[in-house]
């Protein structure tokens, strides 16, 4: 089969054994023809809305009227090449941005319907609500149960039974409780990277979220290591809304719900997983995720 030929497939082969509810491209038709909107969101279960969000760094415009409705306890992956805007677009919505000079938004961008831009807004308590976690470890240099405990000392919680009772819940929600409870007075440091990684989760969601967002979290990590966030991120998705910044095409099918695709600072197309692998609507989209560009 000739090159042109396979890049014109409405299946993605790379990506198809990925996707647990893949479908063909006749099963994706009738899906697209009963369901056109596909991505549309009731009001009582969007959990972040954006309205025309562009972002400028000075004059440039990185993010361009980006408007997006995510649903709550979904994964939803952002996906396209280097310097697209998906980080960008994933650091606005905890307002991580305002600390880059000349940085600027404009548009709407709500959580639970409240605009997280207004000027009211309490921005140490957005960002207990949207945990962030790096594309590369951070750990704090403490103790493994002082990463956990930090914040939600600051937070007025000092009582020794609370601690412990939250750090075993937190490091358990992590799936990291059992490798590390005969070690918790032990330096963070010592972990592994995928130890580590799972730890910074923890520690996001000790201040107990409504979001969790995830820049790269295991493009730093062997595939083990890959794989054991990528089950934590289905495992979690049952309490939180996820977003995800990825450039693994694989791992965007085995772990998300839907897709958004970010080309030069615009959003392309936006959909469930299984239709964006399977039969994207956007030719640009279907470029990309078959890897003839990016």
């Amino acid at each position: 089969m000739s090159q042109a030929s396979l890049l014109h497939r409405p299946v993605v082969r790379s990506v198809q054994s990925a996707i647990p509810t893949a479908v063909n491209a006749a099963e994706s038709a009738a899906v697209l023809s009963v369901a056109p909107a596909a991505v549309a969101v009731s009001d009582a279960d969007t959990v972040i809305r954006a309205k025309g969000v562009s972002v400028f760094y000075g004059a440039h415009e990185a993010i361009k009227a980006i408007s997006v409705t995510m649903p709550r306890n979904n994964v939803i992956a952002l996906i396209g090449p280097s310097g697209c805007g998906k980080s960008t677009f994933l650091r606005s919505i905890n307002r991580l941005n305002d600390l880059i000079p000349g940085c600027r938004m404009t548009g709407e961008l709500l959580i639970e319907g409240q605009n997280i831009y207004d000027p009211k807004i309490d921005l140490v308590a957005l960002r207990r609500r949207v945990g962030l976690v790096f594309q590369k470890p951070n750990p704090f240099p403490k103790t493994i149960y002082e990463n956990i405990a930090y914040g939600p000392r600051l937070q007025g919680l000092n009582g020794r039974a609370q601690l412990d009772e939250l750090v075993e819940h937190c490091l358990r929600k992590a799936a990291l409780w059992e490798e590390v409870k005969d070690r918790l007075t032990s330096s963070a440091l010592g972990l592994s990277g995928g130890q580590q990684q799972r730890l910074c989760i923890a520690r996001a969601l000790a201040t107990k979220p409504d979001v969790l967002l995830m820049d790269e979290p295991a493009s730093a990590l062997d595939p083990i290591a890959t794989g054991k966030i990528e089950d934590l991120i289905q495992e979690l998705k049952s309490s939180y809304t996820i977003v995800i910044v990825t450039h693994n095409m694989q791992q965007a099918a085995r772990v998300s719900d839907r897709t958004a695709f970010f080309y030069m600072g615009t959003m392309v197309e936006y959909d469930r997983t299984d239709i964006m692998f399977t039969n994207p609507t956007n030719k640009q989209t279907e470029d990309y995720v078959t890897g003839r560009f990016g």
